[in-house]
């Protein structure tokens, strides 16, 4: 795993509880030229504000903190 692939994987590990607490998780599926892709399962596949979550919010964060991450795709189970 190289070192953009760490940070992102900790920033998912910090906000997982709380996707958790509400019946849902993330898992990183890969990096490809700046976009994190990421898996939601659970009670995220159904939830309208899923892409809040996930592109604005949890995108946002990595946008900020890990150099080079452009933007989230996320793909169900």
């Amino acid at each position: 795993m190289g070192i953009m692939e760490k940070k992102v994987q900790k920033i998912i590990d910090k906000v997982r509880p709380y996707i958790l607490m509400h019946g849902g998780d993330v898992e990183l599926v890969d990096i490809k030229s700046g976009i994190v892709t990421l898996r939601v399962t659970g009670a995220c596949t159904h939830c309208s504000l899923a892409h809040i979550t996930y592109n604005k919010m949890l995108g946002g964060i990595l946008k900020e903190e890990v150099p080079g991450v452009k933007g989230v795709e996320v793909v169900n189970n």
